[in-house]
């Protein structure tokens, strides 16, 4: 009997790191994104927004909530709990439905510079390759990720001769919604 419990052991300590796994790969919204918001059984309590530029958006009764680098399930425990005033035990579905806001920007001596849209990880070497590559005219060793970090702009360089080569991928920086790839 015991050799057919342990399966199940086994299986059940598994499920919270299979959780928080998946908590950790979810999409974190960005200013630009949609998202749809609906509230189960009340029907005047569905509408589509935009994520404004200064992370917030705007839903009746409401008013105003942050949502920037939250993922969906954070988005309705916050509508939820401002909706505890107005609807018992409210139920609010939040569904992505535009990630406009998740580009980066490269610009410089690239042959198509401009937004790329990440639909999903996207490294320096991806990024670079959705742009067309260099152009003859960059200078390979002063290519760099620009990134906004808490207020702070952050500079990142790229060696790109390493990563061609293969021998130091360390440079091959997985970009962030709103990072800017310079290659001058």
């Amino acid at each position: 009997m015991s050799r057919f419990l342990l399966p199940v052991f086994c299986a059940l300590a598994v499920l919270p790191s299979v959780s928080s796994a998946a908590e950790n790969n979810a999409y974190h919204l960005n200013q630009g994104d949609r998202i749809a918001i609906s509230v189960w059984g009340e029907d005047k309590l569905k509408e589509e927004v935009t994520v404004l530029p200064d992370g917030s958006i705007t839903f009746p009764l409401t008013g105003k909530v942050d949502v920037l680098g939250l993922d969906s399930t954070a988005v309705e425990e916050r509508l939820a709990a401002k909706l505890e005033k107005f609807i018992p035990d409210p139920q609010v579905s939040v569904v992505v439905t535009g990630t406009a806001g998740n580009i980066v920007y490269v610009q410089g001596k690239v042959l198509k510079p401009g937004t790329v849209p990440m639909v999903g990880p996207t490294t320096v070497l991806q990024a670079l390759s959705l742009t067309g590559g260099l152009d003859k005219f960059a200078d390979k060793g002063e290519i760099k990720v620009v990134r906004n970090k808490g207020g702070a702009q952050q500079i990142l360089p790229v060696n790109y001769s390493d990563l061609m080569s293969g021998r130091d991928m360390s440079t091959n920086i997985q970009l962030q919604a709103g990072d800017t790839l310079v290659v001058p």
